[in-house]
């Protein structure tokens, strides 16, 4: 597999999860309990994470940024978006990966593609009966790096 077929694929599975990370936003409250904590911790966010995956990889306006993905590429790819909804929920992972703007700068991710991915998360969140404020958190993180994305 080449480098950027992997990189395309990454990007693409990230676009909406995985973009987390930039916002840093830590999801602490006034009374210490992170937005990691109010969310489950690592097996919920593992578990939304397979979800979303899942969604996105069914998706035939979606499918074409995963071609040419081995099963390892995906695996690897979903602890990535894992760990980065892990930091930056306020948790103990630590994403490796690249920003959000160096992994899509090769990808022509549009306006309909990017509605695409974040209907997709939402309807994971709402299938995990995500709390309205976590919801919200999660989602002004993952649009705190639109401008990043789209082209």
């Amino acid at each position: 597999m080449t480098g950027t077929v992997l990189r395309r694929g990454a990007a693409a599975l990230a676009l909406v999860a995985a973009q987390a990370c930039a916002g840093r936003m830590g999801g602490g409250t006034a009374d210490g309990v992170t937005l990691y904590d109010r969310l489950g911790g690592y097996n919920a966010i593992a578990a939304v994470t397979d979800d979303f995956l899942g969604r996105i990889l069914a998706d035939p306006g979606i499918t074409p940024f995963f071609k040419g993905l081995e099963e390892r590429d995906k695996r690897r790819i979903r602890q990535l978006i894992v760990d980065q909804l892990c930091e930056a929920s306020g948790g103990p992972c630590h994403y490796i990966g690249r920003t959000m703007k160096v992994a899509h700068e090769e990808m022509q991710v549009t306006e309909p593609v990017w509605n695409a991915f974040a209907g997709h998360f939402v309807a994971t969140l709402d299938k995990f009966k995500v709390a309205a404020r976590e919801k919200q958190e999660l989602l002004e993180i993952i649009g705190s790096t639109k401008k990043d994305i789209v082209k």
